[in-house]
């Protein structure tokens, strides 16, 4: 097994913990800053190694990058998989739903299976898993937080041109969209 690496970084939606194994991306979390992860003896830190990541990342965040090129090595089942790879063809700064991304694999009638193999994502953002929301526009479930999704959703709607973002199907838009930097 080959050594699993992490770096950790302040970012606009709190602390980001990258970790890698083989050269590839396993995994990427959100976190408070005051819960740092407590790595084990498998991890070692290495910001060097990482770099790339930290600044796509970084990018992303200030607005000036919308699509990733880092080698992803995400661990799960084979349905995993090809979810997590649904998620990838989400166009930035837009959603779309549990039953489209079902539908979009040819398996329309398991969106509970889809949402519970998005619950399992293991690299937040750039496997965007943020960007599926409830079938009625809602904000559904984010294992880092709805602030945290919220934002990320709407830090991409302004920087992909947008006023503002419906997110509840009928209700009027939820306004201007915040400043990446302000938020």
């Amino acid at each position: 097994m080959s050594e699993r690496v992490y770096t950790m970084f302040e970012s606009p939606v709190g602390l980001v913990v990258v970790t890698a194994a083989g050269g590839r991306i396993t995994s990427i979390s959100l976190r408070d800053p005051d819960d740092p992860p407590r790595p084990g003896p498998d991890r070692v830190r290495d910001d060097d190694a990482l770099a790339r990541a930290r600044a796509e990342l970084e990018a992303y965040f200030v607005g000036t990058l919308r699509d990733f090129t880092l080698p992803l090595g995400p661990e799960g089942t084979p349905f995993q998989r090809r979810v997590w790879d649904a998620l990838t063809r989400i166009p930035y700064g837009e959603t779309t739903t549990y039953g489209e991304i079902a539908a979009s694999l040819g398996i329309p009638s398991a969106s509970r299976a889809v949402g519970a193999a998005i619950g399992r994502n293991p690299i937040a953002i750039v496997i965007p898993c943020h960007r599926v929301i409830g079938r009625n526009g809602s904000l559904t479930g984010y294992a880092a937080g709805i602030e945290r999704k919220r934002w990320l959703l709407a830090h991409e709607s302004e920087v992909a041109g947008a006023t503002s973002l419906t997110l509840f199907e009928g209700d009027a838009a939820m306004g201007p969209v915040p400043a990446a930097a302000s938020s």
